[in-house]
C-alpha cells in the first residue's frame, strides 16, 4: 500500500491535497445550485470570463486574484443587466458576454509574447504549486461560501423551485439570484488558481451532478458532492504522481469519470420508471 502513501510524503503534494479539498468543498456548495438551476453554461462562462482581468493584472504586475475578482464581477453584472431584457434569453446574454470576455482576454494576451507560460497556468492551473498562504485564502473563501449557503438556503430553494414564494421570505427573486451569482463567482475566483479556469468547471459541475442522481435532499447533494470532490482530489493526485500526468487535469478527469460511473449505476437502478424529487 506504499504507492497510496508515497505521493503525500512530499510537502507540495500535501499542499495540493489541502488546496484540492478546500476547492472541492467550495465547489460543492456553489455547484449544487448551479446544477439544480440549470446554470452550467453560466458557470462555464464565469470561469472563462476571468481571463481579461487576470491578463491585465499579470501584465501590470498586480495580484491575479484581484484581477480575476474584478473580471468576474463585471461578468456577473453584465449577466444581471442583460438578463432583465425581455427580448434576450438568458443563454443568449451569457453567450454574448462569454464570447466577448474571452475575445478581450485573448487580445490582451496576444500583446505579450512572454505571457504564454502564465496563460497555460491560468487555463489549466497548477495545483502542485499551491502555497500555504493560498490555503488560508481558500479557507476564508470556504467560510464565506458556507455562510452565504446557510443564510440564503431558504431563498435559494424558493428561487429554484418557486420564485414567487421568494417574496414571502423577505428576499426578492432578483436579490436571491444576485446572491447566488455571487456565490458562484466566489467559487470560480477562489478556485481558478488551483485547478485553472478550464478545469474548475469540472469540479463545479461533476460531483453535484453525480449526487443529483442519487440524493433527494439538497443538503445530501451538497454533502455527497463534497465527498466526491475530495475523493477525486485524492485519487487524482495519486494517479498523477504515478502516471506523470497533469495534476489538475487528472483530478477533474476523475471527477467526470465518477459522474459517468454514477450515471451508469443510476440507470441500472432506475430501469423501472419512478418519480423522484429534489427537496430542500
Amino acid at each position: 500500500m506504499e504507492w497510496l502513501v508515497d505521493p503525500f510524503e512530499v510537502s507540495f503534494v500535501r499542499h495540493a491535497l489541502a488546496g484540492g479539498i478546500l476547492v472541492s468543498l467550495i465547489c460543492a456548495l456553489a455547484g449544487t445550485w448551479v446544477v439544480l438551476r440549470g446554470m452550467a453554461f453560466l458557470g462555464d462562462a464565469m470561469s472563462h470570463g476571468l481571463l481579461p482581468g487576470v491578463a491585465i493584472a499579470a501584465l501590470l504586475g498586480g495580484g491575479l486574484a484581484v484581477g480575476a475578482a474584478l473580471s468576474a464581477a463585471a461578468m456577473a453584472l453584465g449577466v444581471t443587466v442583460l438578463g432583465r431584457s425581455p427580448r434576450l434569453s438568458p443563454d443568449t446574454s451569457i453567450g454574448l458576454l462569454f464570447a466577448g470576455m474571452l475575445a478581450l482576454g485573448v487580445i490582451i494576451v496576444s500583446h505579450s509574447r512572454s505571457f504564454a507560460v502564465d496563460l497555460t497556468g491560468l487555463l489549466f492551473g497548477d495545483v502542485l504549486a499551491v502555497r500555504p498562504e493560498e490555503l488560508t485564502h481558500l479557507a476564508v473563501a470556504l467560510a464565506v461560501a458556507a455562510a452565504v449557503s446557510v443564510l440564503g438556503h431558504r431563498s435559494f430553494v424558493a428561487l429554484t423551485f418557486d420564485p414567487r414564494t421568494a417574496h414571502t421570505l423577505g428576499l426578492g427573486p432578483r436579490s436571491a439570484h444576485a446572491l447566488l451569482l455571487g456565490l458562484v463567482t466566489l467559487a470560480v475566483v477562489a478556485s481558478f488558481h488551483v485547478v485553472g479556469t478550464l478545469l474548475v468547471f469540472g469540479l463545479l459541475i461533476a460531483p453535484a451532478a453525480t449526487m443529483l442522481l442519487w440524493a433527494r435532499r439538497i443538503p445530501s447533494i451538497m454533502l455527497g458532492a463534497a465527498v466526491l470532490g475530495v475523493a477525486s482530489t485524492v485519487i487524482g493526485l495519486i494517479l498523477s504522481w504515478h502516471l506523470g500526468t497533469a495534476a489538475g487535469a487528472t483530478i477533474t478527469a476523475v471527477a467526470v469519470s465518477l459522474f459517468f460511473l454514477g450515471a451508469t449505476a443510476a440507470s441500472l437502478r432506475d430501469r423501472l420508471p419512478r418519480t423522484r424529487a429534489v427537496t430542500g
